[in-house]
């Protein structure tokens, strides 16, 4: 298959809120949201404020069927939700899929809930797409047709949230976000989900220096993803989930830092194209 067969676009790398330290960054400021595509299908992992440029270019395309998965339902992995357009447009079919609530909130109740007053002027009512929900447990492999298998996973976050491992014909690309590690126990449930993936996106909001102060917040260090994929013989390592402060000056060092260590490695930016199993450029 061709390179583009499987491509991984980066539409938000940011955690948190959709702000970055400075006028501009080479990293970008917008909230998770990440494009795959495999062959002719498209999945969106998250719909952070990164989901609305995402959802202009698809709008302006041929394609006009998507799937957007969840890993939890935190804002800044939601927030951009109201605005994708194409939830908007009659052409659309959209299968909207969460596990991370299972047997607590449905996926409909979940987008519901958070768009309505006094949190949003109007309800999913307001989509002229055609929806359909999907619940699952965490734990649970998705036959998703055209030769892609989701497999899932329960992360260590409060609330819940789901990774996912999406393999196409060979390849694998796998989202971990958002996860808090316990320093020196590696997440041996992490670790055999990852194994041998060619490209990882890792919760890498902090230094492991740092970290000490951030436990229970539910996320996670660049430095425990680069034990992960070492251990889990992981390909490629992006580290995602960048913190608002973070300025480019900080985030430079801490990617040639991990340029350093694994060579196919480095932080994830807006507008990055990722194609699993080959070599970053």
């Amino acid at each position: 298959m061709s390179d583009a067969d499987f491509l991984v676009r980066i539409w938000g790398a940011r955690g948190s809120l959709p702000a970055c330290s400075g006028q501009a960054s080479s990293f970008g400021c917008a909230t998770p949201c990440i494009e795959v595509r495999c062959g002719k299908r498209t999945f969106v992992l998250d719909a952070g404020s990164g989901s609305f440029p995402l959802g202009q270019e698809l709008a302006a395309g041929d394609a006009r069927e998507l799937d957007l998965l969840f890993t939890h339902c935190h804002y800044d992995h939601i927030e951009g939700l109201p605005f994708f357009r194409p939830l908007h447009s009659r052409d659309w079919t959209a299968r909207i899929w969460s596990g991370h609530l299972a047997g607590r909130m449905t996926t409909e109740e979940m987008i519901t809930s958070y768009m309505q007053t006094p949190f949003f002027p109007v309800g999913p009512g307001c989509f002229s797409a055609r929806l359909k929900y999907n619940d699952f447990a965490a734990g649970e492999v998705i036959e998703a047709g055209d030769g892609v298998t989701i497999r899932t996973l329960l992360l260590n976050h409060p609330g819940g949230a789901i990774g996912y491992r999406l393999e196409y014909r060979g390849r694998s690309f796998c989202l971990i976000t958002d996860t808090e590690h316990v320093p020196g126990k590696p997440d041996q449930a992490i670790l055999s989900f990852i194994a041998g993936a060619d490209t990882v996106v890792y919760d890498s909001a902090y230094r492991d220096e740092e970290f000490e102060a951030y436990v229970g917040y539910g996320h996670s260090t660049w430095q425990e993803g680069v034990r992960l994929c070492d251990a889990a013989h992981a390909n490629q390592f992006i580290a995602f989930h960048h913190q608002p402060e973070k300025t480019d000056l900080v985030l430079e060092a801490v990617d040639a830092e991990l340029r350093r260590l694994r060579p196919n490695s480095g932080l994830a930016r807006e507008a990055m194209v990722i194609l699993p199993g080959k070599k970053m450029g």
